[in-house]
């Protein structure tokens, strides 16, 4: 592994990590606030509480790594070829790493409330949903999400300086829509981590519905990012893979190639 993949993959565990500290972490602290209920009140305050972390992380590290701190985003990525195949799989390690560190630092923080509440804030199929529901529901709020992302965070064509809050407050939006019906995660690691941190404790954990946030965030955002090419990009020459947005790529839009990263 070469020094700046290194620093790539680092970012991601980084910022994955704290994707699920103060946005899962929400959930947790809104559920402990509630005696055990989230009323939409409370889902609207976790829904800006992930708003305002991945903006954060966006511009942290969206110059080092692209910041997809997401399974979803890099698989779609590579699909369209703004994104290296090479690096999919580090890439989507370090995210499942980073999610199940921050997941384990919830239970830290939070200590026996989280055993007492549920799954690390993880997402569940929401009572009186069917699993088909749900994975429409997800698909449905990563498409919203991936498009975002090839608007303001992939082409070239952006205002720069906008990407990381707009892609913060669109996550916000599909929480507030599908949250009472999926959980709103849109993805995987995000809902893995917690199911995971979960299992170690010795909680309960429902796996036979993890199989939707895989199927459904994957197929949305590369939905997304198929629709995104063919309508919003006609005649326009695809990206080579060393160019790609998250190889080393500043947000918002601009041609980078590896080795001209800036802090």
């Amino acid at each position: 592994m070469n020094a700046a993949l290194g620093r790539r993959l680092l970012a991601e565990t980084i910022g994955t990590a704290l994707l699920v500290v103060f946005g899962a972490g929400a959930v947790v602290a809104a559920l402990t606030s509630g005696q055990g209920k989230l009323d939409y009140a409370g889902l609207g305050i976790v829904g800006f509480s992930f708003a305002f972390v991945i903006a954060a992380v966006v511009y942290m590290f969206g110059t080092t790594s692209g910041a997809h701190i997401n399974p979803a985003v890099t698989v779609s990525l590579a699909v369209v070829r703004r994104f290296p195949w090479a690096e999919v799989v580090p890439y989507i390690a370090a995210q499942l790493l980073g999610a199940v560190i921050g997941a384990v630092l919830v239970n830290a923080i939070f200590g026996s409330r989280v055993s007492d509440l549920y799954v690390s804030g993880g997402t569940v199929v929401g009572a009186g949903f069917t699993q088909l529901q749900a994975v429409v529901a997800e698909a449905l709020g990563t498409f919203l999400l991936m498009a975002t992302i090839m608007a303001l965070a992939v082409d070239r064509r952006a205002p720069a300086g906008f990407g990381g809050l707009v892609i913060g407050l669109v996550v916000a939006c599909e929480i507030m829509v599908i949250g009472p019906i999926s959980g709103g995660s849109v993805n995987p690691a995000r809902t893995l981590g917690p199911d995971v941190a979960t299992s170690i404790f010795g909680g309960s954990v429902p796996w036979q519905e993890l199989w939707i946030y895989f199927a459904g965030p994957v197929a949305g955002a590369v939905i997304a990012v198929l629709a995104y090419v063919l309508i919003a990009q006609p005649g326009r020459d695809e990206a080579d893979a060393r160019e790609a947005q998250g190889t080393a790529g500043r947000v918002a839009a601009r041609r980078v190639i590896p080795g001209e990263e800036t802090a």
